[in-house]
């Protein structure tokens, strides 16, 4: 495969990602669907309906990880991660590079990696998405900036895959 083709499918990963969190939300399920689109079913249907509960920074909690980012990590754990039947074998460093490199180039890009952060970022603020103004208010301002995560982390995962 040469750059430019590389380069398509990440760009496509983007789209995808990008698409679906404006259209649905739940930012790391759209991350999982728009890998699983360009790069294949090493991303399953099981693993995208798991992720559900990492949006919002977990449980819509706010405080973990951005959901995007936590997408991205599942993402490459299903090429790099340890298998159950290795646990003995070592810690997985693969694994741990190539999301570390994810990791990277997410707080290069946006500062830090927690959903708080990101809305604080975002609008100046950080939001209780369990109340539901709050929710609503949060989310006419997320629509594009909270695509955008989803797309690049999407993107950034297929570069990493095809590097």
């Amino acid at each position: 495969m040469n750059d430019e083709e590389r380069r398509e499918l990440a760009d496509q990963a983007y789209h995808i990602a990008y698409d679906l969190d404006l259209k649905y939300g739940c930012c790391p399920q759209c991350v999982l669907s728009a890998v699983q689109t360009v790069m294949g079913d090493k991303v399953t249907d099981d693993l995208i309906k798991a992720s559900h509960g990492l949006s919002g920074g977990g449980a819509l909690m706010g405080s973990g990880m951005c959901g995007a980012l936590a997408g991205g990590l599942l993402a490459l754990g299903a090429w790099h991660g340890r298998d159950p039947d290795h646990f003995g074998s070592g810690p997985g460093l693969q694994n741990f590079n190539v999301g570390r490199k994810l990791v990277a180039r997410f707080q290069a890009e946006f500062g830090g990696t927690s959903c708080e952060h990101l809305q604080h970022r975002f609008s100046g603020r950080t939001w209780n998405f369990w109340n539901a103004g709050e929710y609503m208010m949060f989310a006419k301002l997320r629509e594009d900036q909270c695509a955008r995560v989803s797309g690049l982390v999407a993107k950034w995962v297929v570069e990493i895959l095809l590097s």
